[in-house]
């Protein structure tokens, strides 16, 4: 997650010795020991995961090799940051940190509500294990007031639930690609309009809509190019074939994931990034957009949409139609195009990660007293 990278990495910028255990389902390589290597000085810890496929069903990697390892260390941390919620990393910290009394704090990353799929699987986890880990967290962090009330359903007082809206560490957008470079790489003329999705391709994102809605759009405005960006997770299969079946595949692009200058690139050349999710609480590639000056259009289910409200774009309600209009007013209107891009570097500038570290550093003094 790299919300998570980028935290640990601010982190280390200001002083702070910082430690990462994680799984090492991203970077298998079929071994048996712990591999530890050293990240814009943090130390990362991969430790070995095992039943793969019976974790991936809920994405609860199980990783036994680090047990005695936070057993023996885990009294040498001052604080602990938990990221995401259900995993079993999660578990092992839980157990050993009330054990020893060390203090953590948890972000769920929009992680808590129990919707699409897995709900009986997410039942059983926060049943048997998840309730007792928010609840005896020294304190929480919520990305939103959604999530804020979220934590709150679930029974957490609200002295424990610190906000910290995400964000993006705006010095690698201090100097963006030049445009064009993305169209000429995927033959997309000057002439045409780009409509961008980037980010996993999974149901909740809600590419279905925009793929419906820009079926429709096209019996209005010729000269426009859809492009889908990101790794399938699960639901690649099914927005081809739509795609198909509306008969607009040959002005669909779909693409592999994109990284650094290559990611960027594609924001650039962009006219509209779009992320009509059906529910998403971080949306971090809203801010990438907006940093490379790109206007945005967002379901109001985004909850990053209550902070960033329509000034650099346009917010709907998760509607076929409500979108297609939505993209016929931004790339029809030059002036409000114009607009939304000259708001795009005054907004982002809210949002960057030194903002969010500060806020962070003080829920960690709260817990400890202060980080030595």
């Amino acid at each position: 997650m790299k919300i998570s990278y980028d935290i640990a990495k601010n982190l280390v910028r200001r002083g702070h010795e910082v430690t990462v255990y994680t799984s090492d389902v991203i970077n298998d390589r079929s071994r048996r020991e712990v591999e530890i290597e050293e990240m814009d000085g943090i130390q990362v810890h991969r430790f070995r995961t095992i039943l793969k496929g019976a974790g991936s069903a809920m994405k609860l990697f199980v990783t036994p090799e680090m047990i005695p390892i936070v057993r023996e260390k885990i009294d040498t941390f001052d604080v602990i940051h938990l990221h995401e919620y259900r995993s079993f990393q999660n578990l092992v910290i839980h157990h050993y940190a009330k054990k020893f009394g060390r203090p953590y704090i948890l972000q769920a990353h929009g992680s808590l509500p129990r919707i699409l799929a897995k709900q009986r699987l997410k039942w059983i986890f926060d049943a048997f294990f998840g309730l007792r880990l928010l609840r005896d967290a020294d304190r929480v962090i919520a990305i939103s007031q959604i999530e804020a009330k979220q934590y709150e359903n679930i029974g957490l007082p609200r002295e424990k639930i610190h906000v910290i809206p995400n964000g993006i560490d705006l010095s690698e957008y201090n100097s963006l690609p030049q445009r064009g470079v993305f169209r000429k790489k995927y033959g997309i003329g000057d002439n045409e309009k780009i409509v961008l999705y980037l980010g996993r391709i999974h149901r909740i994102k809600g590419i279905d809509l925009l793929i419906e809605a820009f079926a429709n759009l096209q019996k209005e405005l010729k000269n426009v190019k859809l492009v889908i960006v990101g790794p399938d997770d699960g639901y690649l299969f099914d927005c081809r074939k739509l795609a198909r079946r509306l008969r607009i595949d040959e002005n669909v692009l779909f693409i592999t994931p994109l990284y650094g200058i290559n990611k960027l690139q594609a924001y650039v050349d962009a006219d509209v990034y779009v992320l009509p999710s059906r529910y998403d609480a971080s949306p971090i590639s809203v801010l990438e957009s907006i940093a490379c000056g790109t206007p945005v259009i967002l379901s109001e289910n985004c909850c990053v949409s209550e902070i960033l409200g329509n000034n650099v774009g346009v917010i709907v309600r998760f509607s076929p139609e409500e979108l297609r209009q939505a993209l016929f007013e931004v790339l029809t209107k030059k002036e409000l195009l114009r607009r939304f891009r000259m708001n795009c570097g005054p907004v982002v500038k809210h949002f960057g990660i030194s903002n969010a570290i500060s806020k962070l550093e003080r829920v960690y003094e709260e817990v400890h007293g202060g980080i030595k």
